[in-house]
């Protein structure tokens, strides 16, 4: 069997329909989505195209379950996370085969998202037992005071293409463990993981119509559909600013609570006292995980003067030699971007900064066949890129390092602070009172320092400005689905 035909066994066409009220069902209008396989651009299956008609059966499926779900024991919701981050866990090979067909990353690469991923249900799970209100004296006397956390209710959540479990699981878990019901809408591009997550939410334990899944190449029109709909509590959104923006728009009519992680343009920093090393190691970290699609991704790499040049010179050989292919092939470290447009895009940012005067050190070239029947595009480093640069002043989502230069710590912080952007940050010094000092002074919602992994299912990932707000993950995560009760109490 084929990894190909392996795939499609594990996700049969009975699988591959919406999930609505338990049961999986075909389009109303009978249409399919091709899922296309970004190493070589055939079509790998196909899906359901769900209409609006669809979504609004998924959303009515979402009110039918609220109250029952709301009033399940805490520990009851628990115990169901616990049991699908178990079944996550046990499943990881084929969850990472899915993933790595249908959105390009390598096989090792799909795999630690599928553990980064499973931790949100495992976290979540001890979380949804620690759900507290407060109780006090009012300071004036005479009264008391009471506070009860209860679920938002029903929730629209639209997960992107680069991440597609682990950007499922961390909208998925605080949900369930606060007793919130909810309408999935995944990417067009990579539908097949969340689906494949459905089906192990529902072996778990997780009742019908709690979490439903529809499909859909009118992604604008689901969510306006939805927000439209008083009956809609809560909408989280993962991707680009533009979108994020009209669906911030669109929830002011029915005052719809929104969680918005949106784009990004992470300034790395590394400093003349920096362990260049350490600095090179973090640097392939921020840069390469999932070929530099992802919003973490260091951006723009902002390097001190006197190091600049041997800092780009061995972030070129290490970025230069990794391995580029599809991404179920054994040793390949570069798989593919998830579509044509992608690639476009990413070779006009480069070329821009060559005919700007940029320096090449590696890559910068597309591929000869058989790669370039395939969406890839090669590790590139680039020096002395100017400030004002496509690759400095835009989100590359690629494989792309433009190196600038600065020579002194204001000049480094105003530099990083000078985008529209603040989800991530990365800097690199041995000198821990400036170390403080870019933690207040960075407009970010999140900073690595001294490495280049900043996402923890027990950390609060989020952005500032144009990257967002609200916070997914740690303590804070379970408070988006959340709404608090105020009791005023007489005295005894």
């Amino acid at each position: 069997m084929s990894l190909r035909e392996r795939a499609q066994h594990l996700l049969p066409e009975a699988r591959r329909q919406l999930l609505i009220g338990g049961s999986w069902r075909p389009a109303s209008g009978g249409g399919r989505i091709d899922v296309i396989d970004p190493a070589d651009g055939s079509v790998l299956a196909d899906v359901a195209d769900g209409t609006l008609d669809d979504a609004r059966a998924a959303l009515d499926a979402a009110v039918a379950a609220q109250g029952d779900w709301a009033a399940t024991p805490p520990r009851e919701r628990s115990e169901i996370l616990r049991r699908a981050f178990g079944l996550v866990t046990q499943h990881a090979d084929d969850l990472a085969l899915v993933m790595s067909l249908e959105m390009g990353k390598p096989i090792a690469e799909a795999k630690g998202e599928v553990t980064y991923g499973a931790e949100f249900l495992r976290w979540f799970a001890e979380e949804a037992v620690r759900i507290h209100g407060r109780w006090m004296h009012n300071p004036a006397g005479g009264s008391r005071l009471l506070t009860v956390r209860k679920p938002v209710g029903p929730c629209l959540f639209i997960t992107p293409w680069n991440f597609p479990l682990a950007m499922g699981t961390r909208k998925i878990g605080p949900a369930v463990a606060a007793g919130c019901t909810m309408v999935v809408k995944p990417a067009a591009q990579t539908p097949l993981t969340m689906l494949m997550l459905a089906g192990l939410m529902a072996e778990a334990g997780l009742p019908d119509g709690v979490l439903n899944v529809v499909t859909t190449s009118d992604s604008g029109g689901l969510s306006s559909t939805l927000q439209a709909d008083p009956r809609l509590r809560k909408v989280s959104f993962t991707g680009s600013t533009t979108v994020g923006k009209k669906i911030v728009e669109q929830s002011a009519g029915e005052l719809q609570r929104v969680s918005m992680e949106l784009g990004g343009n992470a300034p790395f920093l590394v400093f003349a006292d920096a362990d260049l090393e350490a600095a090179v190691d973090g640097a392939m970290l921020a840069k390469m995980r999932n070929m530099g699609e992802a919003c973490t991704s260091a951006n723009r790499f902002l390097v001190e003067a006197p190091v600049a040049e041997e800092f780009g010179t061995r972030l070129a050989e290490r970025m230069g030699g990794l391995r580029v292919g599809r991404g179920q092939d054994v040793g390949v470290q570069v798989g593919p971007l998830i579509d044509d447009k992608a690639v476009t895009s990413v070779a006009a940012i480069v070329d821009d900064a060559v005919d700007r005067g940029a320096r090449l050190l590696t890559g910068g070239r597309l591929p000869d066949p058989p790669l370039s029947e395939g969406f890839f595009y090669p590790p590139t480093v680039l020096v002395d890129v100017p400030h004002d640069a496509d690759a400095v002043t835009t989100e590359i989502f690629g494989p792309v390092a433009p190196i600038t230069t600065f020579t002194t710590e204001d000049e480094a912080i105003e530099l990083a602070n000078a985008t529209e952007y603040g989800l991530a940050a990365y800097a690199f010094t041995r000198d821990l009172a400036r170390t403080i000092r870019l933690a207040e002074r960075l407009e970010t919602g999140m900073l690595g320092i001294n490495t280049g992994l900043v996402s923890n299912p027990a950390a609060p990932f989020g952005g500032v400005k144009a990257s967002g707000f609200g916070r997914e993950g740690g303590f804070e995560g379970i408070e988006e689905y959340l709404d608090t009760t105020y009791v005023a109490l007489p005295a005894p």
